[in-house]
């Protein structure tokens, strides 16, 4: 009855045009039966995947190799939809018995998991996002690592091993596979976790505490190389020495990192690496992430940025091409309506490209630019703004909802991101 319900309510949302119904669809399923999450997880290989940053497109390429690996087609939220709700109309909307590849929000995963009881749990990077109502980020940790302590005998976690509150969470887990996945924003993580001392930082993402034990483990798989070149390489504990070419549609060290933690998460569950890898190149949009649009003589990349961490990952992707960047931010719920974040964003690399700022917080954005001592254009609507940074290619750089804004108005070519969701109010 309970996924009955969902399914129907989530078929006229869309039917309606009032989005994915992934959200209404999961209330109702929830309404019939408050223990939806745990009955319609059992039977399943349960995969969850958490972090700050990467979680969607970590899922896509996970959700992706685990259907190449196995040969069966997997339930999963590729829309991003992360909380409870989500999850249960995610798990209503396939096969019972159907292995489930999940993505949870960070602040969530303590809740979720006695339900979900997930065989691989995929622990990704830590650090401040949405001020307004998330916790300060080491209780986020503390909760995670609160979390490890009741995964079940048999349970894998696959960690990040460069980020200190990501390891000392994962450590209190049964079982854990340690990834070298990189930590590019350090300002979040200086502080041990275990005893408050200073963490120091050395070279090839090598890291300790000055006043305690805790220090990075030992990697079970690392990166070596880096794009069309780059490499996994597993270790012994993976079936290895082997070596993975990666091949990546997806741009950026950041993503080629998502790929090895997944990589790891295959081998780790006893499946072969070599159709993963094959799987997860296949991949060249996440949710409207990556997709390139066209608007008055403007070939725009769109791209997804919501927190330093995020913008420090995106700076090295665009910091290639010099050509002209869209900065579009807002502050709605789902970006947090908290901006002040946009003054730890390190923007002076921007300097001296051609530089648009839009959406709803442009205003914000300008005096922060302004004082990055980058020069740059102001344009509050969308579409305008994409003109303004004139004739030729583009990026657009995004927070959420001001991403979803651009994906429900511009023909974008990629796959499934034209017309999503509404909220398209200020795109103009």
């Amino acid at each position: 009855m309970a996924v009955a319900a969902g399914n129907a309510l989530s078929r006229a949302s869309r039917a309606a045009g009032l989005g994915s119904g992934s959200v209404v669809g999961g209330h109702a399923v929830l309404a019939v039966d408050p223990r939806a999450l745990a009955h319609l997880a059992l039977g399943r290989q349960v995969m969850l995947v958490s972090g700050t940053n990467g979680k969607t497109t970590t899922t896509k390429l996970l959700a992706r190799a685990a259907t190449a690996a196995t040969g069966t087609e997997v339930v999963t939220n590729l829309q991003g939809a992360n909380l409870t709700t989500g999850l249960a109309a995610a798990l209503a909307s396939g096969p019972l018995g159907a292995p489930a590849v999940l993505e949870v929000d960070e602040a969530w995963l303590g809740h979720v998991l006695p339900e979900l009881r997930p065989a691989v749990l995929v622990l990704l990077n830590l650090s401040r996002d949405q001020l307004d109502r998330n916790n300060e980020v080491r209780h986020v940790a503390q909760r995670w690592r609160d979390a490890c302590q009741r995964l079940e005998a048999g349970a894998v976690v696959v960690a990040n091993a460069d980020d200190p509150l990501v390891a000392w969470a994962a450590l209190a887990a049964p079982s854990v596979v340690w990834v070298g996945a990189g930590l590019g924003w350090k300002n979040d993580a200086t502080g041990c976790p275990a005893c408050a001392g200073p963490v120091s930082f050395g070279d090839g993402g090598d890291w300790k505490c000055d006043g305690c034990s805790l220090a990075r483990p030992g990697l079970d798989m690392w990166l070596e190389g880096e794009g069309r070149e780059a490499c996994a390489v597993a270790g012994d504990r993976l079936g290895g020495p082997a070596r993975y070419t990666l091949g990546l549609a997806l741009p950026g060290r950041c993503n080629e990192a998502n790929a090895a933690t997944v990589l790891a998460a295959v081998l780790a569950s006893g499946w072969a690496g070599g159709p993963a890898v094959v799987a997860m190149r296949q991949v060249d949009e996440v949710a409207g992430r990556y997709a390139r649009a066209e608007h008055a003589g403007t070939r725009a990349r769109l791209l997804l940025a919501k927190n330093p961490a995020g913008w420090a990952e995106v700076f090295d992707m665009v910091g290639a091409s010099g050509g002209p960047v869209v900065v579009a931010i807002n502050a709605r719920t789902a970006d947090g309506h908290d901006p002040s974040w946009l003054w730890d964003v390190p923007f002076e690399r921007l300097a001296g490209r051609r530089v648009v700022a839009t959406g709803e917080r442009c205003l914000d954005l300008s005096v922060r630019l302004h004082y990055a001592g980058v020069e740059h254009a102001v344009e509050r609507g969308l579409l305008a703004a994409l003109a303004v940074a004139g004739p030729g290619d583009a990026d657009v750089v995004a927070n959420y909802t001001a991403l979803h804004q651009l994906l429900a108005v511009l023909p974008a070519r990629g796959q499934g991101t034209r017309g999503r969701g509404r909220g398209t109010r200020g795109a103009r």
